[in-house]
């Protein structure tokens, strides 16, 4: 087994620090553990044998490899010990002054040659790195939580990195079957701030009432594949976590608009409702288990009115289509009667503007969101207008729910839900490229692996359609007025080209 690295050391035996000596070990390394904390190391020593011993009685380890990775594990008196490691990563408290404290004391102790890593998910490498003698030896490899099932690592080089580090720490990665991707030193690395659109946007969305916490997690569950909706994932991390991460990184870029925080999560923070783990957040916990309100019930309508179908209508004829399938009164005249429910579907415009431009009666007018097909959805949305009637509402939701798809009727807002938290999650990704912070294919990579999304942000913009998204976007910015909704460079010229967002240059 090619080990990359002989004799590794792990400053810091929490859950991430277990976490990595496992993984090291695994690889064919010598593991050192070395904790400040009293009795901390040889107690993570015990821990990761009782973890090997669960793996070998569920037939998941043999007995030979589990002998052999308890006996490469070592507990470290002090930091002189881990003078013969060629690799030391440090996995402890996110403080500067704290981490340049203990590397200035490692480089102290260990030979020329052998490289350094921190753990960090949200401090500058090049920062750390400044304190050293010899900052061309240290790099960022960030891990995430739990590490064994968490299978990619983020390797970061700051200024004055030497590639081969990288490359050395990228190959042990591979030894332990993780995947490695490579960052440049910038605020979030790649999955923290390519994560930023998810949360953020959701939240001003919540900020303007269009929906309610429950209502937009379904739909961007139902419509897009996430995993977790953005308020669950939000419990689930707590916001005493995410909320200064969110911060941390506007800060960082020096109030960029596209990662603004939300009021909403600083005044849930301030409050201590912050997530599952205090049995309080954006739901309430009982025994663990989120108390989700219950979806409202479908109106009943007895005579249902006919539709008539904006002729500017996204996916014009698939919704004419779908009209069928659901036995409406399809009105195909250049003007709605005056019965007529009146159906818009807009890509990152508000239905308040498209009645007003197409000079439509508000009244009877509601948008259904059709940027992906219908069939790939689990989850229609429409959204009604200020001016909606109750009885064309009601009407709206028992049409299309008539054939027992879901439907989620929310508030007027440009891009409903879906469009603008997704535009806004592919525009930062595509801005994460132009700036060269990673590779598409890393990028895609490492939030597949590090955030669950159903794809990555880039395979996303591609599967809507880059135009469709700079649509939204555009749209977005001619409703609202915020730049936080300007398209990345790197997104405008592969959509006006026709080119996949993954596109590099030559």
């Amino acid at each position: 087994m090619q080990t990359f690295f002989k004799r590794a050391a792990v400053v810091g035996t929490g859950a991430m620090g277990r976490g990595i000596a496992q993984m090291a070990a695994q690889a064919g390394a010598e593991v050192w553990l070395f904790d400040a904390q009293a009795g901390a190391a040889a107690g993570a020593r015990d821990a990761l044998t009782k973890t090997w011993d669960t793996l070998q009685s569920k037939g998941k380890l043999d007995a030979a490899a589990r002998d052999a990775n308890v006996q490469r594990l070592r507990v470290a008196e002090s930091l002189q010990d881990l003078a013969g490691c060629d690799l030391v990563v440090e996995a402890i408290v996110e403080r500067l002054d704290v981490k340049q404290t203990v590397f200035k004391q490692l480089e102290e102790v260990i030979a020329a040659d052998a490289v350094l890593v921190s753990n960090t998910s949200s401090l500058s490498v090049t920062a750390i790195a400044a304190a050293l003698k010899h900052p061309q030896r240290f790099a960022g490899y960030h891990f995430f939580n739990p590490v064994p099932l968490m299978k990619v690592v983020e390797v970061i080089a700051g200024l004055k990195t030497d590639p081969a580090v990288c490359e050395r720490l990228a190959g042990f990665t591979r030894a332990y079957g993780h995947t490695p991707v490579s960052a440049q030193d910038t605020p979030g690395f790649i999955v923290n701030h390519a994560g930023r659109g998810y949360g953020t946007e959701a939240l001003r969305v919540a900020g303007e009432r269009v929906a309610d916490f429950a209502t937009m997690d379904r739909i961007l569950k139902d419509q897009m594949g996430f995993r977790l909706g953005p308020f669950e994932l939000m419990d689930l991390t707590a916001l005493d976590v995410s909320h200064p991460v969110m911060e941390s990184i506007y800060h960082q870029y020096y109030e960029e608009p596209r990662y603004r925080p939300s009021v909403i999560t600083a005044q849930r923070l301030a409050g201590g409702v912050v997530g599952k783990k205090v049995g309080d957040g954006f739901y309430k916990y009982v025994d663990g288990a989120a108390q989700v309100p219950p979806e409202p019930p479908v109106p009943a309508v007895g005579t249902l009115p006919p539709v008539w179908v904006s002729p500017k209508a996204a996916r014009r004829q698939e919704l004419y289509q779908l009209l069928k399938n659901l036995d409406a009164r399809i009105e195909t005249g250049a003007a709605p009667s005056e019965q007529a429910l009146i159906i818009v579907a807009p890509l990152g415009m508000d239905v308040t503007t498209l009645a007003a431009v197409e000079r439509l009666d508000a009244t009877r007018t509601l948008g259904i969101d059709m940027m992906l097909e219908d069939s790939a959805t689990k989850r229609r949305v429409l959204a009604t207008n200020p001016a909606t009637r109750p009885d064309m509402r009601d009407a709206a939701h028992a049409l299309f729910a008539r054939d027992g798809k879901a439907v989620s009727v929310v508030r007027d807002s440009g891009g409903f839900v879906t469009q603008r938290v997704v535009a806004t999650i592919v525009n930062i990704a595509a801005d994460m490229c132009q700036q060269g912070i990673c590779s598409p294919a890393d990028l895609d990579v490492a939030v597949t692996l590090g955030l669950g999304y159903p794809m990555g942000p880039l395979a996303m913009g591609d599967r809507i359609g880059p135009t469709n998204v700079l649509e939204i976007l555009f749209n977005l910015q001619t409703v609202y007025g915020d730049p936080r909704y300007r398209p990345s460079p790197w997104l405008r010229r592969r959509g006006a080209l026709g080119l996949s967002l993954t596109h590099e240059e030559i």
